[in-house]
């Protein structure tokens, strides 16, 4: 049986939700040596494609990633060519011309590749570090197309809480490998996270100020600190399977106008886990 296209999305206020397990078994396959590996892969990549990378956490036995693919266009060719010279970092000369251009562009915006080389990378890394041969993840990464502003907002909080739940911390800043751990000892940045989540509330503060409204957010999500955050937490919790499970989460006219490209690949089996944001 031939497998369904991945649902991918030209709307301007689509991000994706990214979710890719090993192929090894146990809990434990990434340690914090495998665990800095691809944080390093994902924050140089990100820098070469053309994404904005909301968040990320990376586990034991699987890695999340919250981003959103630029319109390529939006990109000179100068700017391509940086980029392509940026990946292949001086290991070979690299001759610019039109074709090439073109043919980088496409690549640049793509979510599968970005992914891909993401994976690839870090499979031939962890295959010499350990002596081994084979696959190292399972065979396709998950996608879920998320809506910009308070979806988006509501996914970052989940795969923040990813190490709270697995009972690994008490709060997300203290997992060195999530994106709220990262800010809180790195700082946003401009070239790699974004806190640009399509919010109002957010507009017009400072990198900081957003970060304490986001950091307040994610508590009041995952039921740290104050009382009242638990049983708002409990909800969360038992809603957030949304996150990984269904194919596009956003407001009833993100998921009509994102939806209808996507119902030609889809059974009407499947219909039901597009799903409106509205339940949250």
């Amino acid at each position: 049986m031939p497998r369904i296209p991945r649902l991918l999305t030209n709307h301007p206020k689509a991000a994706y939700h990214v979710i890719s397990r090993t192929a090894l078994p146990g809990h434990n396959v990434l340690g914090p040596e495998e665990k800095d590996y691809l944080l390093d892969l994902i924050r140089w990549l990100s820098q070469v494609y053309f994404v904005r990378v909301y968040g990320f956490a990376i586990m034991g036995n699987h890695f999340h990633l919250l981003c959103r693919m630029l319109p390529e266009d939006q990109f000179s060719d100068e700017e391509v060519a940086r980029r392509i010279k940026l990946y292949y970092q001086g290991k070979r000369k690299v001759f610019i011309y039109e074709e090439l251009i073109a043919k980088w562009r496409k690549r640049l915006a793509s979510l599968s590749r970005y992914v891909q080389d993401i994976k690839q990378r870090f499979s031939r890394w962890y295959n010499r570090k350990h002596d081994r041969k084979g696959y190292f993840w399972n065979d396709r990464f998950k996608s879920v197309i998320i809506e910009t502003g308070e979806a988006l907002l509501n996914c970052l909080a989940y795969i923040e809480l990813n190490p709270v739940r697995a009972g690994i911390v008490e709060k997300p800043e203290d997992y060195r490998w999530c994106s709220l751990g990262y800010r809180a000892r790195v700082g946003t940045g401009e070239k790699f996270l974004s806190l640009d989540l399509g919010l109002t509330s957010y507009a017009n503060k400072s990198e900081k100020e957003r970060f304490r409204q986001y950091r307040e957010f994610v508590y009041g999500k995952g039921g740290i600190g104050e009382p009242e955050n638990f049983s708002k937490a409990k909800e969360f919790t038992y809603r957030s399977r949304y996150f990984t499970e269904s194919l596009i989460i956003g407001s009833k006219k993100f998921i009509d106008e994102a939806g209808q490209r996507l119902k030609k690949f889809i059974s009407k089996k499947r219909e039901k886990i597009i799903t409106n944001f509205e339940i949250f």
